[in-house]
């Protein structure tokens, strides 16, 4: 069972540049959201081809690949950022810069049913921590790449920001 105060956060929960994740959370309950939205995210990327993972939008972007390693990464990222805050660590975190890390990703030598795989499994890691969180943990703040967030704002950021890339890739490249 979630938490009573997994309702949507405030704006003033998370850095401004954080609004569209938030945003694009639909309302209920965010558990199903995580699940609903995550089973969407890896049936996309599973029905894609090498060809189709080595695409990019335009020169200079990303492949459809690396963009989908980048919401695995960022998915760890925001959830090891929920749990730092969420177990009262007083220290900051610092932030990371998500263009440096896809050379390093190996994004170009994987399948899509790998990629699949490793998002499943790192969301259904997600769903566990969110759904354990104690009620006083959601109100927890702490400062994350030299901004103020709660634990509430990093929960709903995570399904948001994997929402936000799932609608980008039916956008570009259809279902």
């Amino acid at each position: 069972m979630i938490a009573p105060d997994a309702r949507r956060p405030d704006p003033s929960e998370a850095p401004p540049y954080f609004a569209g994740y938030l945003a694009t959370v639909p309302d209920g309950s965010l558990l199903e959201t995580l699940r609903g939205a995550g089973d969407a995210l890896t049936a996309w990327i599973a029905r894609r081809t090498a060809a189709q993972l080595a695409e990019r939008p335009a020169p200079g972007k990303w492949t459809v690949g690396e963009a989908m390693q980048h919401v695995i990464d960022t998915e760890r990222v925001f959830t090891f950022r929920l749990l730092w805050i969420a177990r009262g660590a007083p220290d900051p975190l610092p932030g990371f810069d998500q263009d440096a890390w896809v050379p390093g990703s190996g994004a170009a030598c994987r399948a899509a049913a790998d990629l699949a795989e490793e998002f499943t499994t790192v969301r259904a890691a997600t769903r566990a921590l969110v759904a354990a969180l104690p009620p006083e943990a959601w109100d927890h703040r702490g400062v994350a790449g030299g901004g103020a967030v709660t634990v509430r704002a990093l929960a709903w950021m995570t399904a948001g920001h994997a929402l936000h890339h799932l609608h980008l890739f039916r956008d570009q490249w259809g279902d």
